[in-house]
């Protein structure tokens, strides 16, 4: 029993001071949990007890990984307290663009924005905001959870 008390310490803390969201199996392999099953246990439990708490604070789940996240309306009310990304104003145009047209090629963004779309794809692709497949002689653009997890999409 005492051991299960210190794993949801441990998960805890691994939330608390990622930055991004954690997969169960990251977590297991920085926390030393071996167990997937007892993982996800642990994970399942730690949001009961958020949720039990009335907390501002809850675990949240997105696309299968983990974030301590503040529950609204604390999250509106202090958002202005998050350090927003280092996005350049071109990139964060493509971004919302992108966002909203999710898959779109990037030979349209060209059309679109001009050829200076490529330094601001590479920016968001390397800052983990989009991803870029290869799709015939372009590019198909998606954002990623990051994206989601950053701007709560």
């Amino acid at each position: 029993m005492e051991q299960d008390s210190e794993y949801k310490k441990l998960v805890e803390a691994a939330l608390f001071m990622s930055s991004n969201a954690l997969g169960s199996k990251e977590i297991c392999s920085i926390t030393g949990i071996a167990s997937p099953g007892i993982m996800n246990k642990i994970l399942k439990e730690l949001q009961s007890d958020y949720n039990s708490r009335d907390s501002a604070i809850e675990i949240v789940e997105i696309d299968s990984k983990y974030m301590l996240s503040l529950r609204e309306p604390y999250s509106k009310r202090l958002s202005s307290m998050a350090t927003a990304p280092d996005i350049s104003k071109g990139a964060l145009r493509v971004l919302a663009y992108v966002s909203k047209n999710n898959g779109v090629l990037q030979s349209t963004l060209v059309k679109s924005f001009g050829s200076g779309i490529y330094e601001y794809v590479k920016e968001l692709s390397e800052k983990g905001f989009v991803e870029r497949k290869n799709y015939g002689r372009s590019k198909k653009l998606n954002v990623t959870s990051k994206f989601k997890e950053y701007f709560s999409a």
